[in-house]
């Protein structure tokens, strides 16, 4: 930090004079020479810098969570939705026999993209050698499993024409690798609903092998043709529930009472919330505990512009008495500290924001990066459920961060400013 010269002090005097309007030419070059280093005020840059190193941190790292648990939130609501219905249509009054007629009317209601009848049991799978594992059969039609792109879209390898033919399943990718299989191959389902005494074996022909994206249902979904799943489970001529697919999941309460009427029978109807809600409230709460939690970051950075802003103050005691004393007015004196402090939180705040969004631009790069150099897996699927770490910037939340920050830095400045501009030039000049 530079001392200001006589000929320096005598310019800004008469600017301060003349000066109409805030923030004027001599108040800007006061205030960036306090911010330039001098060996003396070395210890005052060196707090300047970690003021400045921790609102960049700070808001780097707000950034980034807040992107990366709306990525996660993202990612897992569309895939879940995408494999499962947005409403649940159950029977009350008996069997579904006429689930055929009811998708047909409820493709029919407006706002419905699709519907789709299915029967659901747990089996042992089996794969190559004494590889096993549980899995989760779902009995759909073909042309259902076409329309779903979720699935048909994200095939691996293989196809879905021996699927259409009735002699075939999907498998995920994960449940492949594990069982050490391939399409083409075999694999083993037993289910313990065909007798009491005498569980149903049958090998079935892997047609292909589909990979959603998350781990869940990459590791334990098969999906078996609509006929062949009532064999299997004995609901010959039944389905189990219809899955309704609609344009706004957002807006499923809407849906309920067109779909009661379309069904002319009574019926139990739940929604994706019903059957996540424990699920998606976690992470809510998860999101928002990280953000409180990380703006301590960027506070106690603004703390410490206080405490470097306060040792600057006291450093130049004679700097501002005889600034005073040449007619720079109070308000000027406070705005010089004021423009001190305002451009640490300010630069350090841009320099988050372009670290945090550089970040996450190439999140999954740095994460693959730091998995090498570890030797472990970060962000494993079997825990996260998907197979990549995402990223998802939301301007609202971005704009909230970039303005938090720059309250709490130029709240800060805001007492060492008002102490400087406080200070009595007499009192200052006589401990000099």
């Amino acid at each position: 930090m530079t001392a200001v010269t006589e000929d320096q002090v005598r310019a800004a005097g008469q600017s301060a004079k003349s000066a109409s309007r805030p923030f004027s030419a001599f108040e800007r070059m006061v205030a960036w020479r306090y911010l330039r280093s001098r060996r003396k005020e070395a210890f005052i840059s060196v707090i300047a810098g970690f003021s400045f190193i921790g609102i960049m941190l700070g808001v780097a790292t707000l950034i980034i969570v807040m992107a990366v648990m709306n990525g996660f939130r993202t990612e897992l609501i569309s895939r879940i939705l995408g494999i499962n219905g947005h409403m649940i249509v159950q029977p009350i009054d008996g069997p579904l026999n006429n689930y055929a007629e009811l998708a047909t009317r409820f493709s029919g209601v407006k706002g419905v993209t699709m519907a789709i009848p299915l029967i659901e049991g747990q089996v042992l799978a089996q794969g190559v050698g004494d590889s096993s594992t549980g899995a989760l059969v779902r009995g759909i039609r073909a042309d259902d499993l076409g329309k779903m792109k979720s699935v048909s879209e994200q095939i691996k390898s293989g196809d879905l024409v021996g699927f259409a033919s009735g002699t075939g399943v999907a498998i995920g990718s994960r449940m492949a690798e594990k069982l050490g299989i391939q399409v083409g191959g075999s694999i083993t389902l037993t289910s313990a609903t065909g007798d009491v005494t005498l569980p149903l074996v049958k090998a079935y022909t892997v047609s292909a092998i589909y990979e959603i994206g998350m781990w869940e249902y990459d590791s334990t979904i098969i999906f078996m043709p609509l006929e062949e799943a009532q064999l299997v489970f004995n609901a010959e001529g039944l389905a189990q529930s219809i899955e309704i697919f609609v344009e706004h999941p957002d807006a499923v309460d809407e849906m309920r009472q067109p779909v009661e009427d379309a069904a002319g029978r009574q019926i139990f109807i739940s929604d994706w919330r019903d059957r996540n809600q424990t699920f998606f409230a976690t992470i809510e709460v998860q999101r928002n505990v990280m953000f409180m939690i990380l703006t301590l970051i960027v506070l106690v950075a603004a703390l410490n512009i206080i405490s470097g802003l306060i040792m600057l103050v006291k450093d130049k005691g004679s700097d501002i008495a005889i600034l005073r004393t040449m007619g720079a007015t109070a308000g000027s004196v406070m705005r010089i500290f004021f423009m001190t402090g305002a451009a640490i939180g300010t630069a350090g705040t841009v320099a988050g924001v372009l670290l945090g969004v550089v970040v996450c631009l190439k999140i999954e790069a740095i994460r693959q990066f730091f998995s090498w150099i570890s030797g472990t897996t970060i962000f494993s699927p079997e825990l996260y459920f998907l197979n990549q770490l995402p990223a998802d910037m939301d301007a609202a939340e971005t704009m909230l961060v970039i303005g938090m920050a720059l309250s709490l830095s130029f709240l800060a400045t805001i007492v060492p400013a008002w102490r400087a501009s406080r200070l009595d030039p007499v009192e200052a000049l006589r401990y000099e």
